[in-house]
């Protein structure tokens, strides 16, 4: 396939709409169910990249749920506490332990669901039926892989009445070294970031804590590799292989650690008892199921304790999650990871991930308040690697 119309662009009324290759050549993708769209395609090769270099730079396979070309999470395939499986709403999927791609979809979908909701997944490894189970019974606009198990495609060709987005991309598709966009009728060329993230970048360290265990090391790389593919400035959070929290697209860096913060501590808050032991009502869906537990642990919208709203959604009215209850349930988290895509140029950021439980960072550095950085993360005992490299994507 050399061209494929999209029903229109960005928005409905950007006509005509479509894909190709630029030298004429055959599209390195097969759409195997569906009608993908525009902004279908830039989440889906966005996410490819992701997972494609996750899997390379730490030989596990890896998974990515994507939301308007940024991720909401990215993770290796490692596997999940019996908590983490009730809190991320897999502990019923049976083999998923025996799946290391679905142990990463699990911990990629689950860590900020109601980001991922309606989001396009990315698989480094061939689909297999375990894995789509779990994306069967999402909301989700589509999927892109290498390949998919006989079982596993019978499996998501059933999911929208047959019109869920399925595409398969040739892994060994490696594309042109400069690339090209239009803005404004105006032509912009430069070359791919084809920079490699490894763990021979994180060997500057520049604190005097200087002990990185292989798994903080692992952490920072998904870190940085989710960074490399979620629009500028941003940050992420990572632990146990998967990123916990992204913050993507601030025009200030500290709004992108708070923003990133603030859904890791979701995130860890999602594990505690008295999230897990909610009484939802049997007809609560799982999107619903979201909205409320993060009503519940962060107070927005409305009061889901409150009578005459958790008659809504509980068997019974449960008991608030206070203020305190949280507080020292997150000072428990610790050994978590921070990535940067450029430099902190102020020490408060530091300080507000140490609230998230950050040990481990790595940032470019270059900042003329470098010492200021480096010496709240000393009072804290953390350790910083300074990378060197910018990852900023537009």
């Amino acid at each position: 396939m050399k061209r494929f119309e999209l029903k229109y662009g960005c928005n409905p009324n950007q006509k005509p709409a479509e894909i190709y290759m630029h030298d004429g050549s055959d599209l390195p993708i097969e759409i195997l169910s569906g009608r993908p769209g525009y902004i279908n395609f830039l989440d889906a090769l966005n996410s490819w990249q992701l997972v494609k270099e996750l899997k390379a730079a730490l030989g596990l396979p890896a998974a990515t749920s994507f939301k308007h070309v940024s991720p909401t999470s990215a993770a290796v395939g490692i596997p999940l506490s019996d908590t983490l499986k009730k809190a991320v709403f897999e502990d019923d999927i049976e083999g998923l332990d025996d799946s290391p791609l679905a142990c990463a979809y699990a911990r990629a979908r689950g860590t900020d669901r109601m980001c991922s909701f309606g989001d396009w997944v990315a698989l480094s490894d061939e689909c297999d039926a375990t894995t789509a189970k779990m994306i069967k019974r999402e909301v989700s606009d589509g999927v892109i892989a290498p390949g998919y198990s006989p079982e596993a495609l019978e499996i998501l060709r059933t999911k929208r009445k047959g019109a869920y987005n399925i595409v398969k991309i040739d892994p060994g598709y490696v594309p042109d070294p400069q690339e090209h966009k239009q803005v404004f009728g105006i032509t912009f060329a430069q070359g791919r970031n084809n920079f490699r993230i490894d763990r021979a970048l994180l060997d500057n360290i520049v604190t005097a804590n200087k002990d990185l265990p292989e798994s903080a090391a692992r952490d920072l790389i998904v870190s940085l590799i989710t960074l490399k593919y979620t629009q500028s400035n941003s940050v992420c959070y990572a632990v146990d292989g998967q990123a916990i929290g992204v913050g993507a697209g601030q025009q200030s860096r500290i709004h992108c650690t708070r923003l990133a913060g603030s859904k890791a501590d979701t995130w860890f808050l999602r594990q505690h008892e008295k999230v897990l032991g909610l009484p939802f009502r049997e007809d609560i869906g799982r999107p619903d199921r979201d909205n409320v537990i993060d009503g519940y642990i962060n107070k927005n919208e409305e009061d889901v304790c409150a009578d005459g709203v958790w008659q809504r959604y509980f068997t019974r009215q449960p008991e608030p999650f206070t203020a305190e209850e949280m507080r020292e349930f997150l000072k428990t988290r610790d050994g978590v990871a921070l990535g940067s895509d450029a430099f902190f140029p102020f020490s408060d950021n530091i300080e507000r991930a140490h609230k998230s439980g950050v040990k481990y960072i790595a940032e470019p550095g270059g900042s003329i308040r470098d010492d200021a950085v480096i010496e709240c993360c000393d009072k804290y005992g953390m350790v910083m690697a300074f990378t060197g490299m910018r990852l900023f994507h537009h």
